[in-house]
């Protein structure tokens, strides 16, 4: 399969399947003296890893990266950095009935029709267990935006599960990291809890999520016009994530809903420089950034593999009923946030070079 890399300047290409001996990335074009050791990397490797909760698959994967080039002495040197994740909970045998046929929602037929052959185990390249190699590469890259710019934050929360939908009233920033579903709201905590329990374990089934990412101290002037746009990378690098279906930047679709005098977010001038009333432009306009905070969100599908019987077809074309065994996320969601965030972090570093790379450090406008 061609097509296994993204990113300008920093580049990285993932490999590996889900019942594989192994995956990883190959990181290309990391700046030189930024210091890295797989500590640093099994922080946000282990916000993603399966199996922590009741809420996720039990696959049960340390999901213990290793680097095997690209530093030395504790920092990187500036050539490809090889990071590799070893699979050792693979159950194999839980794919045999679906061999030979193909799981509705799933990308098994579409694999199919394409190259003749695929791997079943575990969805193979198509299985969410990729995004592990990307939140890793996420960590390099969060290394490095640290000593270039310390102040950039990066932040992802869900904001809807199914019916249930965030309560921005209540928006707690504190409370993401002290539950299992990300959520900027502890009271809401118990009803997502109820409501993805029952769906699992009463109807057999399983639920989509919106996810928000929001990149916060990024300067005014990264991306480019037309073709090099932040927000063009930005939402191309959310859709590659496994099972997302759509992407919007601040407003999104309902900008379609607001008028201009809604949706323009007023400027004026403050000690530091400009002020904006909002931002319904999610802190990018013109593909380029605007110095407030850049919002960025997702929708991701229900997981395809479910208990209850689907209808679908052999790859003769017969019919059959199709009843996913294994383990698999209830709500892939939930994991999916560190997976945007690591992307972001990858698509904001490589847009810093990119920045760097034209403009270095001479002046540009300057207003006021």
């Amino acid at each position: 399969m061609s097509m296994n890399s993204f990113g300008h300047i920093f580049r990285v290409t993932t490999w590996g399947e889900s019942h594989g001996p192994a995956l990883g990335a190959t990181v290309d074009g990391c700046p030189p003296n930024i210091p890295l050791d797989a500590e640093m990397l099994q922080v946000w490797l282990d916000k993603r890893r399966p199996g922590q909760n009741k809420h996720t698959t039990q696959r049960n994967e340390p999901d213990q990266v290793r680097i095997l080039s690209g530093v030395y002495d504790g920092k990187t040197t500036g050539t490809p950095i090889q990071l590799m994740i070893e699979n050792t909970d693979q159950r194999s045998k839980d794919y045999g009935e679906i061999e030979t046929t193909f799981r509705p929602g799933h990308a098994d037929i579409t694999y199919w029709q394409k190259y003749g052959i695929r791997d079943p185990r575990g969805g193979g390249r198509s299985s969410a267990r990729e995004t592990a190699a990307r939140v890793a590469a996420g960590g390099v890259a969060r290394e490095a935006l640290k000593a270039l710019l310390p102040g950039l934050q990066i932040k992802g929360y869900m904001t809807q599960m199914g019916a249930l939908h965030l309560d921005r009233t209540k928006f707690d920033w504190d409370a993401i990291d002290q539950n299992p579903f990300w959520l900027p709201d502890n009271a809401a905590v118990q009803e997502w809890e109820d409501y993805l329990h029952h769906l699992r374990t009463r109807e057999h089934d399983s639920v989509g999520a919106a996810i928000e990412v929001v990149v916060r101290g990024a300067p005014a002037g990264l991306g480019a016009p037309i073709y090099a746009k932040l927000d063009t990378d930005l939402t191309a690098a959310m859709m590659s994530i496994n099972a997302v279906k759509g992407v919007e930047i601040g407003e999104g679709m309902a900008a379609a809903g607001l008028r201009g005098t809604e949706n323009a977010d007023e400027i004026s001038m403050g000690d530091d420089g400009p002020l904006f009333s909002s931002n319904h432009a999610g802190g990018i306009l013109g593909g380029i950034s605007s110095g407030q905070d850049i919002v960025v969100r997702f929708a991701v599908k229900p997981t395809s593999s479910i208990l209850t019987p689907r209808q679908s077809i052999t790859k003769t074309g017969q019919p059959v009923e199709v009843v996913t065994k294994g383990r698999h996320d209830p709500c892939v969601g939930i994991r999916a946030v560190p997976v945007g965030e690591a992307m972001a972090a990858c698509v904001m570093l490589d847009h810093v070079m990119l920045h760097r790379a034209q403009m270095g450090d001479g002046p540009r406008g300057k207003i006021g």
